[in-house]
C-alpha cells in the first residue's frame, strides 16, 4: 500500500503550475470519520488542522499550505481538529 505523500508549505509557483486554484473546494467541520479512497486524491489545504491515520499505519498531521496525496485504495481515519477548507482533485 502506498503512503500519504505530503509537501509542506508549497510555493505559489507550484500552486500556479498545478492549477490548484481551479480545483474544487471541500469544507468540513470538526469531526472524526473513516474513509477509503476509490481514486488517488491530491489536495491543498487552505484552512484546518487534520490528523489522518491510515489503517495499520502512523498518524500524519496536515494543515494550511500543505499539498497532500492520498493513494488509491487507502483506508484511513480522518480526525479534523479544526474545520477544514481545501482544494482537491482526483486522478481518473
Amino acid at each position: 500500500m502506498s503512503e500519504i505523500k505530503i509537501q509542506k508549505q508549497v510555493s505559489d509557483e507550484t500552486i500556479e503550475a498545478l492549477g490548484i486554484r481551479s480545483w474544487g473546494i471541500w469544507t468540513k467541520e470538526e469531526s472524526k470519520f473513516p474513509w477509503t479512497y476509490d481514486a488517488t486524491e491530491t489536495c491543498y489545504f487552505l484552512e484546518g488542522d487534520v490528523v489522518v491515520t491510515p489503517d495499520g499505519g502512523e498518524p500524519v498531521s496536515m494543515g494550511p499550505g500543505d499539498l497532500v496525496t492520498f493513494p488509491l485504495g487507502m483506508s484511513c481515519t480522518w480526525d479534523i481538529k479544526k474545520a477544514v477548507k481545501k482544494h482537491y482533485t482526483f486522478e481518473e
